[in-house]
């Protein structure tokens, strides 16, 4: 049964991009990608801000987005089969369940793969004329999926122990918007050793300022791994997290 994540992916995958759901997101993703493309083209036009920033700016916004998507479809993944009174049959197949959340996992980081890809015209369209598109192109597609992973595999956790898909929409996005909070900051606030502590130590604030960097400052990507060290942790403890709850999954969530 190693190879039943595969079977279990192909399903979601089918069920996310053949039925429209994911294709419906990425629609509502790239009308954000254009209107902040159009916004930064136009100030950087007007010499409001610098193009290494339009870049900059675009490519985080489409990093946070992108991994915003998979959060979406994996705290759904579990409890939405709970919804829809499919969840028995589901475990009923002789399937073990860690690769049954495994093949719903990865069908949630195929939206984050879909959101890179239509972000490359915009970060080309922003990046090309200074010859900045390597440098965020590579930078964006590894703190992206590391950020994707991390809150794919925390939404896994929360909708396997969830009785409902709303429950679990809400306590994704409220864990969410406490790790978005800080990126909000005033810029005061970051500085000294304990705004430095607590941007390293929150994943999002950390690859985001990561992508500032190497991107807007012009940094090597090894001079600034070490910001890459919490979205690679809440990796580890989210995917923990996830086949922890994949092991007491249930028909009635945390209920039962």
């Amino acid at each position: 049964m190693t190879g039943a994540w595969t079977v279990v992916a192909r399903r979601e995958l089918a069920d996310l991009w053949l039925r429209g759901r994911g294709f419906a997101l990425l629609v509502a993703y790239s009308m954000l990608l254009s209107a902040t493309t159009y916004l930064v083209a136009t100030n950087q036009a007007i010499n409001f801000i610098e193009q290494r920033e339009a870049v900059g700016l675009t490519l985080q916004v489409a990093v946070a987005v992108g991994a915003l998507l998979s959060l979406l479809a994996a705290a759904d993944a579990v409890s939405g089969e709970r919804d829809r009174g499919s969840l028995e049959a589901l475990l009923l197949t002789p399937v073990p369940r860690r690769q049954l959340v495994a093949g719903k996992g990865a069908a949630a980081l195929s939206l984050w793969l879909a959101a890179f890809v239509v972000a490359l015209p915009y970060v080309w369209f922003l990046g090309h004329g200074i010859g900045l598109v390597a440098v965020p192109v590579s930078a964006g597609l590894a703190v992206g999926t590391l950020l994707a992973a991390a809150f794919a595999g925390m939404g896994l956790a929360v909708s396997s122990a969830a009785s409902t898909s709303r429950v679990s929409l809400a306590v994704c996005m409220l864990v969410l918007l406490t790790l978005y909070v800080p990126t909000q900051s005033p810029v005061g606030a970051t500085t000294g050793w304990a705004g430095e502590l607590l941007q390293r130590f929150n994943p999002l604030t950390a690859g985001l300022h990561f992508l500032g960097r190497v991107v807007v400052d012009g940094h090597g990507a090894g001079e600034e791994a070490s910001w890459l060290a919490a979205p690679a942790l809440f990796v580890a403890a989210a995917a923990a997290a996830a086949g922890v709850a994949a092991q007491r999954l249930r028909l009635s969530g945390v209920r039962e």
